[in-house]
């Protein structure tokens, strides 16, 4: 779909009756307001059902929790119940654990209360009409001074020794009262005994002031989301020992609370099994596959499903309209916004499609496209607008710009004031690329090549520096590759220097290739490149110009640094989704071979071998991959 849209386009999209968005009906059940993951809205749903454990892998902001909260609402809560504590007689340190249905353990609580309350209140009486007999019994005979001693050390005695009724009272460990779904608990990042369970530390454990053990049993997480959904992103943080006594909790579905701290009673009070029958979604990024307890893994692959969650979706009118119900679910869902009208609904899905980095795709990074919505109606209300309009939309992108995009501006405005990179006239073996912070943020990398006479009986070297991590590595040693047959040199003799000028952060990734290549050339032919030009794109080693990401922040840093063209991969022209105030600073140049790199960056007449013998290189390969159909054709026959 192309960036305007037709009048027939957009009333298919909102429809005839469409204001604001607040004549959008949003679904009641989150399940039903997940967008973009039908696999794992499918998988959700049959897990609840089956009570079966998830993993979720995927990219941050992708729905993950979202769908957690989801699978809880389909959970009966007619299944919910109370956990109590009561002491244990014949041990003090293994206090006993009781069930009851949702509800019934606070009535319980409050029975016990009562009831102690009143023995309390008939022990009190007892013991005022005692004392005040023998006070009134030693002032008649006269030995009134021995009669308040003789009171006091009674009241002492039976302080000591009577029995305490509040010490029988159970402790109500997990409530379910008054809920209307089953519990959904977020244990991401929780330390042991938030999420096993613990004991309390009691300074006073003698004397008759000792708080009883089973009043200082406190419940984890594990125990709060019994009947309901236990969620814990970033699985792979937890520690290995918190990782084993989850798995046993998931088999045996229940879990002894103990101590787990310092500051806790330590291992001698111990309850009986406490019940934990939740259903565990585990969610996490790839990293979490390979770093979480292989055989806590091997539980959820075993007894459950595995989702991988999807960053984008194809741009379909179908999926544009799930992007209006979105914004209006975030209206709902924020509640101080006012409704977003057309032309802020088009402006946010403008920025769904540069986010997604992909041609005909829309991003599902929703909590980040979520943030948007909510900056762009908090202008609106600041404005005391009924209704937030597509200015107030392009406002919040300013405003709402990530760490990264800041630090990048910051990054450009000083490699602007000490000339790290220019963007004037023509430099021998220096060349304008360009790079993507954070994932939303493009910067100019300055990058320079210099060749000297080798120093090594061993052969020349190619010694890159500016802290590059593995893959750019790689991507210097394919560059030599098309190097070596571009110049026809023997470059054994020379050490070629490649320099990442004021890369502080490192560099990673191969998207610097044709940038890496067209410095060396320049160096070895000792030619110019056009300084007005910066590029980016991946190189094969026979030449091909491959497609990189984030091409769309790249060209919009390179047009704020005032570079006027920019040379990317042919495969990422469709990727390409700049913003309008751009359009008209910077010119883009979709290139498919090291050749037309070479063509649109060198100048002057010295140029015209170099990209005479690159063409050559192309048009051998085509010749090849002709002879090779025709071969295959014959093969057939």
């Amino acid at each position: 779909m192309e960036d305007e849209m037709t009048a027939t386009e957009e009333t298919e999209l909102f429809g005839d009756d469409f204001n604001t968005t607040s004549s959008i009906d949003v679904p009641e059940l989150m399940i039903d307001q997940v967008i973009g993951q039908e696999h794992a809205v499918e998988v959700v749903k049959k897990a609840a059902s089956q009570r079966r454990h998830v993993m979720m892998i995927g990219t941050p902001g992708t729905g993950k929790s979202m769908l957690a909260k989801a699978m809880a609402e389909l959970l009966p809560k007619e299944e919910l119940e109370d956990i109590m504590t009561y002491p244990n007689l014949e041990d003090n340190n293994n206090p006993k654990i009781r069930e009851v249905p949702a509800g019934k353990g606070r009535e319980i609580v409050l029975a016990h209360k009562m009831e102690a309350r009143k023995k309390a209140q008939s022990r009190n009486m007892m013991m005022m009409f005692l004392v005040l007999g023998i006070v009134m019994y030693s002032f008649y005979v006269g030995q009134l001074l021995w009669g308040i001693i003789a009171a006091i050390m009674i009241l002492m005695l039976t302080r000591q020794f009577m029995p305490k009724e509040e010490l029988m009272i159970p402790k109500l460990v997990v409530s379910n009262y008054q809920k209307e779904k089953a519990p959904y608990i977020d244990a991401t990042g929780t330390h042991a005994g938030a999420l096993l369970g613990d004991v309390r530390h009691d300074p006073f454990q003698s004397g008759g002031l000792e708080t009883p053990a089973h009043d200082r049993v406190e419940s984890g997480d594990i125990h709060k989301s019994h009947k309901g959904v236990l969620f814990i992103d970033e699985i792979n943080t937890l520690r290995l020992e918190s990782q084993q006594s989850l798995l046993t909790a998931l088999q045996e579905k229940e879990y002894a609370i103990t101590g787990q701290s310092e500051r806790s009673s330590g291992a001698l009070v111990k309850t009986e099994p406490v019940p934990c029958d939740f259903i565990m979604v585990a969610a996490g990024n790839l990293d979490a596959v390979e770093k979480m307890h292989p055989a806590l893994r091997s539980r959820i692959k075993g007894y459950g499903y595995e989702v991988f969650m999807r960053d984008s979706m194809e741009d379909t009118l179908e999926n544009r309209k799930t992007l209006v119900r979105f914004v209006a679910q975030e209206v709902v869902r924020d509640g101080h916004i006012p409704p977003f009208d057309k032309g802020a609904v088009k402006e946010v899905i403008r920025e769904s499609r540069r986010r997604a980095g992909r041609k005909g795709h829309l991003t599902l990074k929703f909590r980040d496209l979520g943030g948007l919505v909510r900056v762009a109606g908090d202008i609106a209300h600041s404005e005391n607008a009924e209704i937030t309009t597509a200015t107030h939309v392009l406002a919040a992108k300013k405003i709402a710009r990530s760490i990264e995009q800041q630090l990048a501006d910051s990054y450009l405005e000083r490699r602007k004031d000490y000339q790290l990179f220019d963007k004037l006239g023509s430099s021998v073996g220096r060349v304008n690329g360009l790079a993507v912070m954070g994932g939303d943020s493009g910067i100019v990398l300055p990058i320079m090549a210099e060749v000297t006479p080798t120093q090594s009986s061993a052969g020349g070297h190619v010694i890159a520096t500016g802290m590059l991590k593995d893959i750019a590595k790689e991507a210097v040693q394919n560059v030599s590759a098309v190097i070596k047959k571009v110049t026809g040199e023997d470059i054994s003799n020379h050490d070629i220097h490649i320099q990442f000028i004021g890369t502080y952060e490192g560099v990673e990734g191969d998207s610097a290739s044709i940038s890496i290549a067209t410095a060396v050339i320049s160096a070895l032919e000792n030619i110019p490149i056009d300084q007005t030009v910066a590029m980016t794109g991946s190189l094969s080693v026979r030449g091909d110009v491959l497609p990189i990401g984030g091409a769309t922040y790249k060209i919009e840093a390179a047009a704020q640094a005032g570079i006027k063209k920019v040379i990317i991969p042919k495969s990422n022209e469709a990727d390409v989704l700049i913003e309008d105030y751009y359009k008209d600073k910077v010119e883009i140049i979709p290139v498919a071979t090291i050749a037309e790199v070479i063509e649109h960056s060198l100048v002057g007449e010295d140029k015209a071998g170099i990209v005479e013998k690159l063409k050559n290189m192309s048009n051998k390969k085509i010749d090849l991959a002709a002879r090779s159909k025709k071969v295959a054709g014959s093969d057939d026959v």
